[in-house]
């Protein structure tokens, strides 16, 4: 079976490794590059790896339509739909800024380009992979001519089929094969029931070359932490400074101390999943005398005595001949005679 292994920067990420934990800002800064910055400084000081942004390119990306449709609400940000994301969205200069910012404080800074153009933007940035949105899964001119620029792509699969995403795929591949697949589900946020997660091992076995990863909008880290165990070595979860904030992925975002408790409990399964290696551990030695079994004698015997399996006890502890030897003592004669609950060693038995 291939290697599953991907470098973004300076990190390799395979089955072997930690999780390659994406702290996904998106525009929860708001607008405010000083927020923004503010939440990579926290990321890092967590323990994330990465850090996220979203980046569009308005007036190529909507129809003038949906531009100008009046939208009002709590969670706006402008009169119209368009204003509202031109409000949100940070220029070239405050990513230059952030992007310092991160290389200081030593995360990877990452963002998902939604357009030809964004896509553009990110690369002269120069972020050290980029990421698709899983609304992107279908739209083949954007995988190829993101694949085309040769930085590792990250993949995110909401609402898509297995058919989406093996098109994606092989539209990716052949130009890029640096690619890692992204489990998700496109509601925000996503109730347990709908994360199906165990798409996690169909991906594993679909793509057996391909680091898979999960992408979640679920409240809390539980799913993120399952996700790793099942196999993903990529982990994006949404983050806040506050829940409460306007917007509509602060609801289902990480707030520092999640973040924080999430990277201790990704190390945390990492070191309980261990090896597949099925072996005794010396840590085991102790309960394994104390509650283990052996074989002793029922009973005092005279030597010469032939064993029936009525002369044989099975007690503890389990600092002897172990029971699965019984067959192997039955019938054969004592060269030495033994005292009842004596242990029974092959050094005390006749050969056959």
């Amino acid at each position: 079976m291939p290697d599953r292994a991907l470098t973004i920067g300076d990190r390799t990420v395979s089955d072997n490794s930690d999780p390659y934990l994406i702290a996904e800002i998106g525009h929860n800064h708001q607008g405010d590059v000083g927020k923004a910055e503010w939440l990579v400084r926290m990321a890092a000081k967590v323990g994330a790896s990465a850090v996220k942004f979203q980046k569009r390119d308005n007036k190529t990306l909507y129809t003038k339509k949906m531009y100008s449709q009046p939208y009002i609400g709590r969670n706006s940000f402008g009169p119209t739909y368009g204003l509202h994301r031109e409000a949100l969205e940070l220029g070239r200069p405050e990513y230059e800024r952030l992007a310092k910012v991160a290389a200081d404080v030593g995360v990877d800074l990452l963002a998902t380009p939604f357009d030809v153009p964004s896509v553009d933007f990110v690369t002269h940035l120069g972020v050290p992979a980029i990421k698709i949105a899983s609304a992107d899964v279908t739209n083949l001119p954007l995988l190829k001519y993101a694949a085309g620029i040769g930085k590792p792509l990250i993949l995110s699969t909401g609402a898509a089929s297995l058919t989406d995403v093996q098109r994606a795929c092989a539209a990716i591949l052949p130009i890029n094969g640096e690619l890692a697949v992204l489990q998700c589900t496109a509601a925000y946020p996503a109730p347990p029931e709908v994360l199906n997660l165990g798409v996690i091992t169909a991906y594993r076995e679909q793509f057996p070359g391909l680091v898979i990863g999960y992408s979640g909008h679920a409240i809390g880290i539980e799913a993120a932490l399952i996700a790793y165990s099942l196999g993903a070595r990529i982990i994006e979860s949404h983050f806040t400074l506050d829940r409460t904030a306007l917007g509509t992925d602060h609801a289902f975002s990480l707030e520092p101390e999640d973040l924080a408790r999430l990277v201790d409990g990704l190390r945390r399964v990492r070191a309980m999943l261990g090896s597949p290696l099925k072996r005794k551990l010396a840590v085991e030695e102790e309960a394994l005398r104390k509650m283990g079994k052996k074989l002793v004698a029922a009973r005092e015997m005279p030597a010469g005595h032939v064993l029936t399996a009525t002369d044989v006890a099975v007690k503890s502890p389990g600092d002897g001949l172990p029971p699965y030897w019984l067959p192997e003592v039955v019938g054969r004669a004592l060269v030495t005679p033994l005292l009842a609950d004596e242990e029974i060693t092959f050094g005390v038995l006749r050969p056959r």
